[in-house]
């Protein structure tokens, strides 16, 4: 397979474990995915899940792109800022109302930083 066709795999299959984890969660186990952002409460849709996470692997990847012709490691660099992304993005679901919200959105960003890291680096 082709290194572009499988990257494209990476960041579509890393959406969809998003998606199936929102609909685990949400329609079928009750959990309501609500987050406080500045005093205003959002409710965490499909469309978002899938919108970001499709935002965050094409960056991802035009990224990972970029580090490979401009140096030898490019894909450790690119390891190494991914890891860190990841890392800093968990504190995002922090904001969320209720302790089953926030487990739930950090296993999402674990699922969606996991795959990608897993995936696009790989050669």
């Amino acid at each position: 397979m082709k290194p572009r066709t499988r990257r494209l795999l990476t960041v579509l299959a890393a959406s969809a474990a998003a998606s199936i984890l929102w609909a685990l969660a949400t329609p079928i186990g009750g959990i309501e995915l609500v987050v406080d952002q500045a005093g205003t409460r959002q409710t965490v849709g499909p469309a978002a899940v899938v919108l970001a996470s499709l935002a965050i692997g094409f960056a991802a990847w035009g990224l990972l792109a970029v580090l490979e012709k401009a140096t030898t490691r490019g894909g450790r660099i690119w390891t190494i800022i991914a890891s860190a992304v990841l890392a800093v993005s968990l504190l995002g679901p922090i904001s969320a109302v209720t302790a089953a919200a926030t487990l739930v959105l950090m296993g999402m960003h674990v699922v969606v930083g996991g795959s990608l890291i897993a995936g696009l680096a790989r050669r």
